[in-house]
């Protein structure tokens, strides 16, 4: 059992922000949640004095690498960058290797997160189309009885108009979701930078127009509103492209957006300051862009935030910028970077980035009992949103991040599941 004392609560599901002391039973389950609670004899105790207790974040977007790369991650490694950061939920990305498109694949990454001990709910979202291929799909009915919580060919387009289509009703027939990376490749002259930048000029590349992620949305409104599919937008960079998200969602289509710590924090401009660890795909771009998604987590466009926690080795990122793999991690740093650059600004509240962090994540997947409620599981995160945080070590095996030894505000100091205090900063 755990008793926890003099928690500051916030839970955005109920919209509770108050004092509040919690206890959990020996089964992990909540029993209270009042101003004074009866405490058993012996049962551990966790003093949050000073210290903001919310339900655990939820990534809808990582990728753990395992099976085929554990090199640069595994679902072990994973779970404790996770954990570290504050997230009690993830949603693996099936670009592994073997793809994950099939049952056994599904089955072996579940497996892989019980033997590292459950600490982290390991969700792994299979691919659209067999091996990411864009030709044909995959069994949908067999791998949502598996426990797909999603599907998504992450890293690459769905190209094929009429097999997107066909991919949506598929998906609303089963109602589920398809999470989508949106980048028409002939507009990606050449990835991890922006078009026309001068970081572009810099490294000799042509880079990336953001007209390739726009047209791709537009596109993909328009077959969601026929289909009635739910789809994501994952990792959105562009200004217009949450321009264009917002008119949908007036329209009637069932979309959903998601934008990443990254693409909030940072233009153009750092990747000539960090070279390939600020290298990504979609690329960053312009603070017009920067500021459009901001108005776009204010305004409900953007639901929620998904860090693309993206690991790889030194070595793949020592490569020249032309040949180095896209993507940085993101679980251990995101709260902080998110607090610095919407919180402390002034952009965002507390609760809502919580919304965006915690709450919208379950809803758009569909995952329930996550709120500080009695006859919840407790899954929960304990923030101190004040102090000052320097990364300089990592428990991902990735260190592929512009973010090392950056002055930060905020830290998740600790995760709760069940009744196990399962990360202490």
């Amino acid at each position: 059992m755990l008793f926890i004392k003099n928690a500051q609560v916030m839970d955005p599901y109920t919209g509770l922000d108050a004092k509040r002391e919690i206890l959990v039973d020996d089964r992990g389950i909540i029993t209270a949640v009042d101003t004074k609670v009866d405490v058993p004899e012996g049962c551990a105790v966790y003093d949050a004095a000073g210290n903001t207790v919310c339900p655990g974040f939820i990534d809808t977007h990582v990728h753990f690498r395992d099976p085929g790369q554990t090199a640069k991650e595994d679902v072990a490694s994973g779970m404790r960058a996770a954990a570290a950061g504050g997230f009690t939920t993830v949603v693996c990305m099936a670009n592994t290797s073997p793809t994950c498109d099939n049952v056994d694949t599904l089955r072996y990454v579940h497996e892989q997160a019980r033997k590292a001990g459950g600490f982290v709910n390991v969700k792994q979202a299979c691919a659209i189309t067999k091996g990411l291929r864009g030709a044909e799909l995959t069994d949908f009915a067999a791998l949502l009885a598996e426990g797909a919580p999603g599907f998504t060919d992450d890293g690459l387009n769905l190209t094929d108009m009429n097999l997107c289509l066909t991919a949506m009703e598929q998906a609303a027939a089963h109602d589920t979701v398809l999470s989508f990376h949106e980048e028409d490749r002939s507009l990606v002259l050449s990835a991890g930078v922006n078009f026309g930048s001068k970081a572009a000029e810099m490294f000799g590349v042509q880079g990336a127009k953001p007209s390739a992620e726009e047209a791709m949305v537009a596109r993909d409104i328009a077959l969601a509103l026929r289909t009635g599919a739910r789809v994501v937008f994952q990792h959105i960079s562009s200004g217009l492209s949450v321009d264009l998200i917002r008119a949908g969602k007036a329209l009637g289509a069932k979309i959903y957006c998601e934008v990443t710590p990254h693409h909030i924090s940072l233009t153009e401009d750092a990747v000539c300051a960090y070279g390939t660890y600020a290298r990504m795909n979609p690329p960053l771009r312009k603070e017009e862009d920067r500021q459009g998604l901001i108005r776009g987590l204010q305004d409900g466009t953007v639901d929620m935030i998904a860090t693309d926690h993206a690991p790889h080795t030194a070595e793949e990122k020592a490569r020249p910028f032309a040949q180095a793999p896209s993507g940085i991690t993101g679980l251990e740093t995101a709260f902080s970077v998110c607090n610095t650059y919407l919180v402390q600004t002034g952009a965002l509240t507390r609760m809502q980035l919580l919304e965006k962090m915690s709450r919208n994540p379950a809803e758009v997947y569909r995952f329930a009992g996550k709120s500080i409620a009695v006859g919840h599981r407790a899954e929960l995160a304990v923030l101190d949103w004040n102090c000052e945080k320097v990364y300089k070590e990592y428990y991902s095996k990735g260190i592929n991040t512009p973010y090392t030894g950056a002055p930060l505000i905020g830290s998740a100091i600790c995760t709760i599941m069940g009744d196990r205090v399962v990360h202490i900063q």
